[in-house]
């Protein structure tokens, strides 16, 4: 039966690098190389693998990516400027900025934060091939500190998913296989103040599967996930809700028990007709879909037209959701979102008493 339709850097190369083809545009892998005057041997090629292996994994999938096409799109720059990228040119890379912020011919204008952005990969680009790009010099400092100052604006924020939305996303969820998946990623994220990636790299115990981003343990008061996430490794303690309709960890058992799944990833595919589980990890774009479809299904926000509304939502929602709806100390929610600040913390939450502190008044006036 065919599984349903969840479809889970060209320059030279430093001590790793992600080769780009510059005529296709297309990702493929450059390998670590010994240096010409040492002889290979098994156990030197072995370590080479070895070393490339741990060199991908110091950044995600996702943002090595990213960081390629940064360097393709800044390559195919400098050829139609009559540039070479390498080895990099401060003055250059000042003009790049300034392009990309004015827009050019049919390229929109980039905003202050997609810039920046563009700069921190070709910065990481130019170290894998062996240069050093100075962000402070004068010709890169200037030129964003002016593309701040005229274009910056304030971040544009997704909206909280709040309790009551939850509950009605969840509840437009059939009850067959899928429908028990789907809404286990919805509770247990919304639970945990997980990010997306985070809930599709669970596995189901320690060490089940080499690209695991974690595992879970189930308890009589609730689920303990261990996550290695971008901000390291830490703990997230999900408890039982106040009835199953709308509990996290009763959904998660739920989808365990008919999925039968009790090794590797916790959230894989289903079949076309939904009555089995397959062995392949979600995407991580799954949950985005996820959260976009419940939240028109369950007529969230329905005053907009629908492209508005599913600008709205993503899912970092479910994670602003959670710092916005739970009235507990902020400490807690800042653990549970792994935040290293309180200032980021706040950032999420999108209803909160701001004038708490009323230092007016305490001032005397």
């Amino acid at each position: 039966m065919a599984s349903e339709d969840e479809k889970s850097t060209s320059s030279n190369s430093g001590a790793f690098s992600i080769a780009q083809n510059d005529d296709s545009d297309q990702e493929k892998s450059d390998s670590i190389a010994l240096p010409a005057h040492v002889a290979g041997s098994g156990n030197l090629d072995r370590l080479v693998d070895t070393a490339r292996d741990y060199a991908r994994a110091a950044a995600s999938d996702n943002t090595l990516k990213a960081y390629a096409k940064d360097w393709a799109h800044f390559a195919r720059w400098c050829r139609m400027k009559g540039a070479d990228p390498l080895p990099p040119s401060a003055e250059m890379i000042g003009l790049y900025l300034a392009d990309l912020a004015s827009g050019s011919g049919p390229s929109p204008a980039l905003s202050v934060s997609t810039i920046e952005r563009r700069l921190s990969g070709l910065a990481w680009n130019y170290a894998q091939r062996g240069f050093t790009l100075d962000r402070k010099n004068r010709h890169i400092a200037t030129v964003l500190a002016g593309i701040k100052r005229k274009h910056a604006r304030p971040p544009v924020q997704k909206e909280a998913i709040m309790a009551e939305d939850i509950l009605g996303m969840v509840a437009t969820l059939p009850y067959d296989l899928r429908g028990l998946r789907d809404r286990a990623i919805l509770l247990l994220g919304y639970a945990g103040g997980l990010r997306r990636s985070e809930i599709v790299s669970l596995d189901v115990h320690k060490d089940d599967t080499p690209d695991s981003g974690g595992w879970i343990e189930i308890f009589e008061k609730g689920a303990l996930l261990t996550l290695n996430a971008k901000t390291g490794w830490r703990e997230v303690e999900i408890g039982r809700g106040s009835k199953d309709q709308t509990c996290p960890v009763h959904a998660l058992e739920q989808w365990l028990h008919f999925g039968r799944i009790d090794f590797g990833p916790v959230f894989v595919g289903t079949s076309r007709d939904g009555e089995r589980a397959s062995e392949r990890r979600l995407n991580d774009k799954h949950v985005a879909r996820l959260i976009k479809r419940t939240v028109l299904d369950a007529g969230i926000r329905s005053d907009l037209p629908e492209k508005d509304r599913l600008a709205l939502f993503s899912g970092h929602s479910l994670r602003a959701g959670l710092a916005s709806s739970a009235e507990v100390d902020e400490r807690y929610v800042q653990k549970q979102l792994g935040h290293a600040s309180a200032e980021m913390t706040r950032r999420y939450q999108r209803r909160r008493d701001r004038f708490r502190v009323n230092l007016t008044k305490a001032a005397g006036l």
